[in-house]
């Protein structure tokens, strides 16, 4: 965690200010009389349309009255006569809170979603009251463990209209690529941006089939948003409906699932919370029977598979017949004798 900005050095021009002292002394320039227009704002700290959009909505969210009057670089900026400057004040508990949130996000590493979440913090930061000084040795105190993950880098562009498409309800014009499948062109309505197992998917209704699907942001290829269109986003839509059923994010046959788990396997069932539908009763030779309600698909059978010859399916009877027939498959991948290998 980088400490807490010092005051700007009065021989240190505002362009080479880090971003949480720019954040001072811009707010200190629009309470000038007159304010000051776009221009001049990105030319003395230095930053470009979208720098400068990012500072003035860390503004709006703190909730201070900012006024603007024009067009493009020349319209100018102030704040409301009203104001009077309070020092917003953060405890160190919640920003270590925030700290520790933001470390699960590492998988955004590169993007511009990520380095938004970092500005925010250092604008959080510089606000911060007493106490931050001695808040040392944070990022390696509070940290995430790295997880199988996306590769998000190569999505910034995509990342930066899906979020502007969900804010201001516009359609988008996408080509997929379904896993082993040809790349589709999609007219979509963005609904819900969703982190599932450090990846980033896209609930989001097909126009064509009027359905909600699921759709992975790194296998979009293209991705267009349609500015001058806005769609009604549905009243009644519950993003939690999409995947109450599923083990994981993905839907699809729905069944009674029954699994009982030895007393080797037993302590690790019992720990978590497998689904919202889960019922675990214990069995008299000290293992567990943990029953379900959800859909049978592909991340639900590479679970119990994970747990070997520590779980024995006993309904469905579908469900049972695949996940022998998986192990008859991954034993003969591992006989010798059958890729003509001595043993």
């Amino acid at each position: 965690m980088p400490a807490p900005s010092a005051p700007p050095s009065p021989g240190l021009p505002d362009n080479a200010l880090n971003k949480s002292q720019k954040f001072v002394r811009l707010l200190e320039a629009l309470q000038e009389p007159g304010g000051a227009s776009a221009t001049v704002l990105m030319e003395r700290f230095g930053l470009d349309d979208r720098g400068l959009r990012r500072y003035l909505s860390d503004l709006r969210d703190l909730g201070l009255p900012l006024q603007s009057d024009g067009r493009g670089h020349e319209r100018r900026l102030w704040l409301d006569a009203s104001y009077r400057r309070q020092r917003v004040q953060v405890s160190l508990l919640e920003m270590i809170s925030l700290r520790f949130g933001r470390a699960a996000f590492h998988f955004l590493e590169g993007t511009g979603f990520a380095q938004d979440m970092d500005d925010a913090l250092e604008v959080l930061s510089s606000l911060g009251g007493d106490g931050f000084d001695g808040a040392k040795n944070l990022d390696r105190k509070f940290i995430a463990l790295p997880e199988h993950r996306k590769d998000h880098t190569r999505d910034a562009d995509h990342i930066d209209e899906l979020i502007s498409a969900l804010v201001y309800d516009n359609p988008i014009l996408a080509h997929y690529a379904k896993v082993g499948g040809r790349t589709r062109r999609y007219s979509l309505e963005p609904l819900t941006l969703a982190i599932y197992k450090q990846g980033l998917y896209l609930f989001a209704r097909d126009r064509e089939e009027d359905k909600i699907k699921t759709y992975a942001v790194d296998r979009f290829r293209s991705i267009q948003r349609r500015r001058g269109e806005h769609f009604e986003y549905p009243p009644d839509y519950r993003p939690d409906a999409l995947y109450a059923d599923a083990f994981g994010i993905i839907g699809g046959t729905v069944a009674d699932v029954v699994l009982h788990f030895n007393r080797r396997a037993s302590p690790y069932v019992v720990e978590r919370e497998w689904h919202a539908s889960q019922q675990i009763r214990a069995l008299s030779d000290a293992g567990v029977e943990l029953q379900m309600h959800v859909s049978i698909g592909h991340e639900l059978k590479s679970w119990v598979l994970g747990f070997g010859p520590d779980v024995q399916v006993i309904a469905p009877t579908t469900l049972r017949d695949e996940i022998q027939r998986l192990h008859r498959e991954a034993a003969d991948q591992t006989d010798p004798s059958r890729h003509g290998r001595p043993e």
